[in-house]
């Protein structure tokens, strides 16, 4: 069956979902330190303004990822007001106009219980996916994260580098609020080998174990989403064909 109704979005209170969008044609989307002070900038002021938690980020050449959560259900308003705020000002700065993403951003509903950690430690490897990283040794690359400045892995690792405007708890709470713990949970990521948790993705945005999606149609229905027809048709076909092939599922 195909959907071709206005796009699912799957919102309810203090969901947690993974975020990233990618500059225009792939380019950059910071040219300088200044552009990812301005970006940081943009983001905090955001965060603030529709109470959204940032339990992670990096930012890459030409991409960003969040993991954030949503008291107020609320992960499209904040993400329009951010992108649009960061854009203008990266256009004044740089006396431009047009687009900066490519397209929306994707998001996807995350199960906190099974994939938090797993996915906050997949966020702060980023740096060293890319070459010339992944080619130095294990010491060189956990070195080189530490010292990254453009994530949040450091007030992971270091209370005194961490930052008021991200939340930590949530994540080190799963294992035991223990900083060293964590660390040693990235090294061993990189001794072993990357691996992603995207293997029990459900239709493309939907990361959980079984059972997560009715747990997730029961809690769209508790916040009134029985209104939103077509998002939970959508998530009745995904979860169903395991697939988003023609339907409409962009958050």
């Amino acid at each position: 069956m195909e959907f071709m109704a206005r796009p699912l979005r799957i919102a309810y209170p203090h969901a947690f979902y993974h975020v990233t969008c990618r500059g225009n044609e792939r380019r950059a989307i910071y040219r300088d330190d200044q552009d990812r002070l301005l970006f940081l900038d943009k983001l905090k002021a955001s965060l603030e303004i529709y109470g959204v938690k940032l339990h992670a980020y990096v930012l890459m050449g030409n991409h960003f990822h969040f993991i954030v959560e949503t008291p107020k259900a609320n992960l499209s308003e904040f993400m329009r007001h951010f992108n649009i705020a960061y854009t203008g000002a990266y256009n004044r700065r740089h006396n431009r106009v047009g687009h900066l993403y490519q397209g929306r951003y994707k998001a996807v509903v995350v199960e906190k219980d099974s994939y938090l950690l797993e996915l906050s430690r997949y966020v702060h490897l980023n740096p060293v996916r890319v070459n010339p990283h992944k080619q130095k040794t294990i010491r060189e690359q956990l070195k080189y994260l530490e010292r990254f400045p453009w994530s949040s892995l450091a007030g992971y690792v270091a209370a005194e580098r961490r930052a008021p405007w991200v939340s930590y708890e949530e994540v080190l709470g799963h294992l035991g609020a223990s900083r060293s713990r964590y660390r040693q949970f990235i090294e061993d990521a990189i001794m072993r080998g990357y691996e992603t948790p995207w293997e029990e993705l459900t239709g493309q945005v939907i990361l959980g174990r079984e059972g997560f999606l009715e747990k997730l149609k029961g809690k769209l229905d508790k916040a009134g989403a029985r209104r939103e027809r077509p998002s939970l048709r959508a998530i009745h076909a995904l979860e169903l064909s395991g697939s988003s092939d023609g339907v409409d599922v962009s958050l």
